[in-house]
Formats: C-alpha cells, structure tokens, sequence
C-alpha cells in the first residue's frame, strides 16, 4: 500500500514567544521539524508540509528536502489544514498525519501505528497522562472503542477527568479522509476545524476506528512553550545516552552530556561531565573525553585523550593523541598519531607531524609541522600580514625554542634548532642552529620612575 505524510506545520507559537515559527525552534541542535521529517523520509518520498504563519522561513529552511507545500492562508483549525491537502493526496493509499512540534516520536511506534491503520479506516496514537489538562480527551464505549475525541475546551466536568489524551498524530486510509473530512464542521469553543471531529463521524458512519496507546506519555508531547521544549530536550538526550551506554559507551553523569548532532562511538569509550557534541562527530574506540569539552563536526581517533575544557572544531585527532587542557583546534587542523597538544594552545588550519608536540601558551596557524617536532612554550606563528595569510613549514625532528616568533612565510629545516626568543623571519637550514637576538645590555644606576603622590 502506499504512503503519504502529512506534517502539520502552518501553526503560529505564540507561547514560544519568539520571532521565529515554533517547529524552527532548536532541539538537540535542530529544529525540531527535522526531527518529524527524519521520522517522515524514512517511510516515504511522497512527504507534504502544510505551511501558514511564518512560512518563508520555513520554506527556506527546507528549500534543500524532496517534499511538497500546501499553503493554509489563514488558520482554522487542524481539520482545516488537512483540508488544503485533500487535492494533493492520492486517491487511493494509507496517509500519515504527523504534527512538526511533536519530535520525540520513534520508528517503531510509527510502525504500530501504521500496522493499526492498514487493520482500520483511520487510527490514532494516544497516551495517558496524569496532568491531561489543555489536551483532547479520548471517548470510548463500554466495549473499548473510541467513540470520539473532546478537546479540553469543549469538554465537561466528566469527560476532563479522563486521562487518555489524543497526540494528534494519526493514520487513515485516502478515501476515509477525502469522505470525512468535508462533513467536519466549525461548532465549538474555538470555532475551528478540529481533526479530532473526524473519529465522531467514523463511528457515527460505522468506520472501524484504531488506536495505539503509548507507554510513555512523553513521546508523544507536543512542544507548545520553552518549558516543555526543554523537557523534550532532556527526553531527547536521555534517548542518545541509552543508546550510547548501550554500545559501549561509559559515560560518567548521563543527565550532563548533550549531542546536537550525530556522535558515533567505538567500544569503551569515556565520556566525562559537561560536554557538548555537535554536527557529526566521530570517536574511535577507547577515546577519553575529559569533563567541559566542546567537540563539533570532528574525528577522534582509537586512544586519544581530550583533557577538560578544549574546544574542537572541524578538526582530526591521531590515534593515542592528547589534547588539552584547555586548547583549542580551530577548523581544519590535523593531529597525529601520538601528538601532543597542551595547556592554552591553539591550532588553526594546520598540520601536526607524528609524535610532536605543542605544550604551552603557543599559537600554530597555517603551518605544516613535521614529525617529532618540539615547539617551546610561547611560540606563535605569525601567519597574517594584516592583508594575506602565509604558510609556515616545521620539518621532522626541529626543536623550536620557547618564546620565538616564525614569521612566514618561512621553512624551518629537518633536525635544526631555533634559540629562544628568536624572531625567525628567514628560511633556516637543516641541522643547523637559529638564533635571532638583541645582544644584552646592563644599565647601572637606573632608577625606575615613580608614581607621583597624586597618582598613587
């Protein structure tokens, strides 16, 4: 049979208070609508997004995706949205309807659902929940069947005491939905089109109504304010830790890590507190990640070790490496194997030779560093003259003295040596010793100035 999605996405969130339509708002680093629309193209190509307020941020947003919009110019309700779809669907097939501020949702509860829906002429996802308050209420009979759903608005006394709530997500066959969904009227509190009227006149029309009822409420929540967008976020990243001790993975406070992005992991990794991953990053197997550490959009190899409080970025860690504490890798730089990069070092589009290293206080910008290099604390490769950005090379086994400035563009030739506080503005031969410096003076009986009584 086939598929179509629909993802209700035409809503203002007003309660998000924010510039910014609701379903664009961040969820473990992505809007959240990414989320419904992973979920959505893992089902079928034939995806529809029904847009409204706010709609060409969304448009642009998804410019990129294989899917269709139908617009819904002024918003009367869910029943109305569909509505503005009905000639874009097949006549024939299943329809998935999916709401963009409802993320949490698995494979596998879609599965049920739609499984549900080919047993049924339209089925629908609910859950039950202590605090049911502002959602609709699911109506059975004596036997268990759904005989309607009553929003909160329009509900009594009775029927708020229910605690079976609808989630707005739902499935139904094409020709259920093109033969219902123009008989759905505009009678109640809000004088809207409810969706939800829909399973009242399946059961009133004899329609076989299913249901599958979550075992947690909280994958189907919708994200209506910052409140619960943050309890959506902790459920999110609660899902990824599972995952990841699962594979492996040990991780130290599982309430203290967050992934906005993808993070793959090899065996017997450590993953310390308070650390940040985004974009794609990759882990090989027995890395440590020491605790406060911002890694995005980077490969650490099998038995390196990132110390706390580093930041890095779009860049390639060797295997057995250090890193830190407190460094940071700027976008496209390279580690070897074995390299060592340490305390308030930055490294900026540069290449790391094997088993070098770059201990202290140093910045290493532009630069292609050979193998079992040593560069001294306080060096710094000055890479920009103010207009254009210039290479620096460091050939295999150079000791660079602390406190030296290489001022590129520059080689510095295999197994030579520069002296301490050097300014290295020439190429340096191999296996020869630099030195770059004012002879030193003694000036006796200078007196240093001092403060006048008005200035202390």
């Amino acid at each position: 049979m086939s598929l179509s999605v629909l993802i209700l996405a035409a809503g203002k969130g007003r309660r998000m208070n924010s510039a910014f339509p609701k379903v664009l708002q961040k969820l473990a680093g992505r809007p959240m609508i990414d989320h419904v629309l992973t979920t959505a193209k893992k089902l079928t190509g034939n995806v529809i997004v029904i847009v409204g307020s706010q709609q060409e941020m969304l448009r642009e947003h998804l410019a990129g995706e294989q899917l269709e919009f139908v617009e819904q110019r002024q918003q009367f309700g869910t029943g109305h949205a569909v509505a503005q779809a009905l000639p874009h669907l097949s006549e024939k097939g299943a329809v998935l309807i999916l709401s963009g501020d409802v993320p949490l949702l698995t494979d596998e509860i879609v599965s049920q659902l739609i499984d549900c829906g080919s047993r049924s002429d339209v089925a629908v996802l609910t859950s039950n929940s202590d605090n049911p308050d502002g959602y609709g209420r699911i109506i059975r009979d004596k036997e268990g069947k759904i005989t309607s759903i009553v929003e909160d608005v329009d509900a009594d006394d009775s029927q708020r005491s229910i605690k079976e709530i609808n989630t707005g997500i739902m499935v139904a066959s094409a020709e259920f939905l093109q033969e219902v969904i123009p008989k759905i009227g505009a009678r109640n509190g809000q004088n809207e089109y409810y969706l939800t009227d829909c399973i009242k006149i399946a059961f009133e029309l004899n329609k076989k109504v299913g249901s599958v009822v979550l075992s947690d409420a909280l994958l189907g929540l919708g994200v209506n304010d910052r409140n619960q967008l943050a309890a959506t976020e902790r459920a999110l990243q609660a899902r990824v830790v599972k995952n990841l001790m699962r594979d492996g993975v040990t991780v130290a406070d599982p309430s203290r890590i967050d992934v906005r992005g993808e993070l793959i992991c090899g065996k017997d990794v450590f993953i310390d507190v308070n650390t940040v991953f985004s974009g794609r990053v990759v882990l090989g197997d027995r890395v440590t990640i020491g605790s406060n550490n911002i890694i995005s959009d980077s490969e650490i190899s099998s038995s390196a070790t990132i110390l706390p409080n580093c930041v890095v970025q779009n860049s390639f860690v060797g295997k057995g490496a250090q890193v830190g504490p407190f460094s940071h890798l700027r976008p496209e730089s390279f580690i070897g194997d074995r390299g060592k990069i340490g305390n308030f070092v930055e490294i900026k589009k540069s290449d790391i030779g094997m088993m070098s290293k770059v201990n202290h206080l140093s910045y290493v910008g532009d630069t292609e560093v050979g193998e079992r290099v040593n560069i001294g604390a306080g060096t710094i490769t000055c890479n920009y003259d103010g207009e254009n950005k210039h290479k620096t090379v460091i050939q295999d086994g150079v000791f660079i003295g602390s406190g030296s400035q290489l001022v590129a563009p520059v080689t510095i030739g295999t197994g030579s040596t520069v002296g301490a506080g050097s300014t290295i503005t020439d190429n340096v031969n191999a296996n020869s010793l630099a030195v770059s410096r004012v002879p030193q003076k003694s000036i006796s009986d200078w007196m240093k100035r001092k403060k006048s009584v008005k200035n202390k």
